[in-house]
């Protein structure tokens, strides 16, 4: 194997014996997920005993497994002439109304066509902190997930961005539609988050091994199969409203991770738009307060439900 991959090596112990290769593998470094080990096992990057083996390969007692990381793919972020939905601009931050199906920065599965690749066409000024992949990304939404996201055009308003989102001092709501019919008006979930050990995609509360979560919500409508809630953020964990009300049991309606009726309603991806979205300026301490309206997609669904009631 090549100098620059990373190794990475066990011996199967006896209560290993009968272990799924791939699972094994998963199992020992729980970063990786199933589907990136069934392809190294594809390209022979993972070996029992010095030789390549198919993943479903049931391991023996003593025998050496050994795992060779390929480097990580170099990406050359583009700038491309997207257009972009601004709520507002200044020489110090820019806030966009991300679209639904839109990707916030490039990664090996999307190089291109995300708000960076827009961003880098519409101005050069962007904070370097996020790196040649994420400049003046302060923080992120879910590719279906619509709405506002706030980003740094220089070092200094990045840093007071992101001490204002860790010190939970940036308000941010949200809109969606869950299924079912909450019957509390108000409530708070506060429950800790952590990848899904059953599915390396999907995070879930998980008490052992989650970071602290809090989400408050509040009713705006009710229909006879559905919610239409306003939700809070207290923290921002991945997925964060979408793993709490599939927890409380109202999964958010058109998820395809966490709702298995995700296809029930006319609406492609989850219906779940960031509407608000209220910060300090970095250089003026002006309070900065945006909003976003409801996407046609989500638009036309709450219609659907107000002539079905």
């Amino acid at each position: 194997m090549k100098d620059s991959f990373v190794h990475y090596s066990w011996q199967v112990d006896e209560s290993e014996t009968g272990e799924r290769l791939d699972k094994y593998v998963t199992n020992k470094c729980r970063d990786w997920s199933r589907m990136t080990v069934q392809s190294w096992i594809k390209d022979e990057y993972i070996q029992v005993d010095g030789h390549p083996v198919k993943g479903n390969r049931r391991l023996k007692a003593g025998e050496l497994v050994e795992v060779f990381v390929p480097p990580p793919e170099t990406l050359t972020v583009e700038p491309e002439a997207i257009s972009l939905d601004i709520a507002y601009e200044d020489s110090d931050v820019i806030v966009v109304n991300k679209p639904r199906g839109m990707v916030v920065h490039p990664a090996p599965g999307n190089p291109s066509g995300t708000l960076v690749n827009a961003l880098l066409a519409h101005c050069d000024d962007l904070s370097g902190i996020g790196g040649v992949v994420r400049p003046g990304i302060v923080h992120r939404i879910d590719k279906d997930t619509s709405g506002l996201i706030m980003v740094a055009k220089n070092d200094v308003a990045h840093q007071s961005l992101a001490d204002q989102l860790k010190q939970h001092e940036v308000e941010r709501h949200y809109l969606t539609l869950v299924h079912g019919r909450i019957s509390h008006l108000l409530g708070t979930i506060e429950a800790p988050i952590g990848r899904d050990p059953r599915n390396r995609k999907r995070m879930a509360v998980e008490n052992r091994n989650g970071k602290h979560a809090v989400t408050h919500f509040q009713v705006v409508e009710h229909f006879k199969s559905a919610t239409f809630v306003r939700c809070q953020l207290e923290t921002g964990r991945t997925h964060q409203i979408r793993v709490h009300m599939k927890y409380i049991g109202h999964p958010v309606i058109g998820d395809p991770l966490y709702s298995s009726q995700y296809k029930k309603y006319p609406i492609q991806g989850q219906a779940l738009h960031a509407q608000t979205l209220g910060f300090e300026h970095p250089r003026t301490g002006e309070k900065i307060h945006l909003e976003a309206p409801l996407p046609k997609d989500m638009e036309n669904l709450l219609n659907q439900f107000h002539l079905s009631e």
